[in-house]
């Protein structure tokens, strides 16, 4: 079979596409978006239309929803297979997300439960993956000197989102609705398992909002997005985050030899290590198989699922202590494949516990390689994918 990959620039393409060429499909790559992003839907329409005129294909794939991509699937009689990875995806909400030449696959249960009323038929939860073969070629070529440059005591890869909140954009909320959402807000940093923004916000707290930020978010089409749901998820659930990572990172610092590989601003930190970006291919496996602790914490607007760091970390046989998620225990044996926490003081307790206990915690590294290996490899997800995209 061939299959059309719509390419936008995720982390998780070029896996997607070796695990295809490893099950013998014939892989098209159409790549227009990641030096195009700003193409008319016009224009893009017609451009991926005349490709497939000249590249047959008997299915189209993409990592997360794009509407266009469905609505000329839908033209052309061709399946559309997507994979969610990300949270929110605002896109979800369009009304293309109804038509039956879809198959969209969700990690996240709580996003599941949301889009599924939509399009009942096609829409199903499925969890993330990752391949092991490039790492393993990685850390098993590893130098001295590479060893001793990515091992850390406690580290941490990613955004701490600080430059990633248009919350911020917002100068001229009312105070009351103002103090409202910062109590909210904080009262959700130290609560997981359970995102309760969406529930306290009512239709006047959305107005307020509004009326205090310029380019509210708005769908450009017609869609099932409202705006409560724009508020709880892109502007507050991003806070959030960005909230729970300072305090995170702060408590850390402040008990821990903590090390970062980040673009974000960590001047406030002063016994944090900023370590820069890490390139993702080439050093990231590194840090995370010869980090003795590497932390997880979840983006707010990914309610229950587990996001794909979690897999990126198991993946290099790597020790993982990451902020309790609902559908965690669903796939992996808590304090055997990995560690959770549920408040700042069990994090401390965990991270000073585990640095005292090495072989239990290279123990629980190697259980949660072996456990996604065996169970969470792109290809056997893919598989699963696949069954399910072509069941009826």
């Amino acid at each position: 079979m061939k299959v059309l990959i719509y390419r936008y620039g995720s982390i998780c393409e070029p896996d997607i596409i070796a695990t295809f060429k490893k099950m013998d499909f014939d892989v098209i790559e159409y790549d227009r978006e990641i030096t195009h992003k700003k193409d008319e839907p016009s224009l893009s329409v017609k451009l991926l239309s005349d490709f497939l005129q000249d590249h047959e294909a008997d299915f189209v794939f993409s990592i997360n929803f794009f509407p266009y991509v469905s609505e000329v699937c839908r033209i052309y009689h061709l399946r559309y297979l997507s994979w969610i990875v990300d949270a929110p995806v605002m896109e979800l909400y369009s009304k293309s997300i109804t038509n039956e030449c879809n198959r969209v696959f969700l990690f996240d249960r709580a996003l599941y439960n949301d889009i599924h009323p939509f399009n009942e038929k096609c829409v199903f939860h499925l969890p993330l993956a990752a391949r092991t073969e490039d790492s393993d070629h990685l850390i098993e070529s590893a130098s001295r000197a590479d060893i001793d440059r990515f091992s850390h005591e406690v580290a941490f890869v990613g955004s701490l989102y600080s430059e990633k909140c248009p919350y911020d954009r917002a100068k001229k909320i009312p105070e009351e609705t103002a103090g409202y959402l910062q109590g909210i807000m904080e009262a959700q940093v130290r609560v997981y398992g359970y995102y309760f923004i969406e529930d306290l916000i009512s239709d006047k707290i959305v107005e307020d909002f509004k009326s205090g930020i310029e380019g509210f978010y708005t769908y450009p089409a017609e869609s099932f997005l409202t705006d409560k749901r724009t508020l709880s998820q892109l502007y507050i659930g991003n806070k959030v985050t960005a909230m729970e990572r300072d305090l995170t990172f702060r408590t850390l610092s402040e008990n821990f030899n903590t090390s970062i590989y980040t673009a974000s601003d960590t001047s406030a930190y002063p016994h944090i290590h900023n370590m820069g970006l890490a390139k993702t291919l080439t050093e990231m496996p590194l840090i995370f198989h010869y980090s003795k602790i590497n932390i997880n914490t979840t983006s707010k607007p990914i309610r229950t699922g587990l996001p794909l760091r979690i897999f990126d970390i198991l993946s290099c046989g790597g020790f993982c202590l990451s902020n309790y998620q609902e559908e965690i225990p669903e796939l992996l044996v808590p304090d055997e494949d990995i560690v959770m926490y549920g408040s700042m003081e069990e994090l401390v307790d965990k991270c000073a516990y585990y640095l005292e206990h090495d072989d239990l915690r290279r123990e629980i590294a190697i259980n949660g390689y072996r456990k996604l290996k065996e169970n969470y490899s792109y290809e056997k997800q893919l598989e699963k994918l696949l069954l399910t995209a072509y069941s009826f």
